[in-house]
């Protein structure tokens, strides 16, 4: 999968470095999947919620984080819409983000 953009993991834990590691190691897993339907990403990681807009809510480091992507299985490109806390994630609408 291409993931657009590593960036927004590198400058988000770059302010939060205890969970650095974690989107890491989500990124480089992610990076050598080949997703063809939600049903793929639910066999890799049971905790992530497939929600509207063709969106995944990945929880990291036990749920105090969330990371929103939006997944386009034809293409194979993930494109991160949000990362934050759990608390930020609350305020947001991820289907639209």
């Amino acid at each position: 999968m291409h993931i657009i953009s590593k960036k927004k993991l590198v400058d988000y834990y770059n302010k939060h470095i205890e969970i650095k590691n974690r989107l890491e190691a989500w990124y480089h897993d992610v990076k050598k999947a080949e997703w063809n339907n939600p049903q793929d990403v639910k066999e890799k990681y049971r905790s992530a919620s497939i929600i509207g807009g063709k969106r995944v809510v990945f929880n990291i480091k036990g749920n105090k984080y969330r990371l929103v992507v939006q997944i386009n299985y034809e293409m194979k490109i993930i494109y991160i819409r949000f990362i934050g806390t759990h608390k930020e994630y609350n305020k947001i609408n991820a289907e639209e983000i």
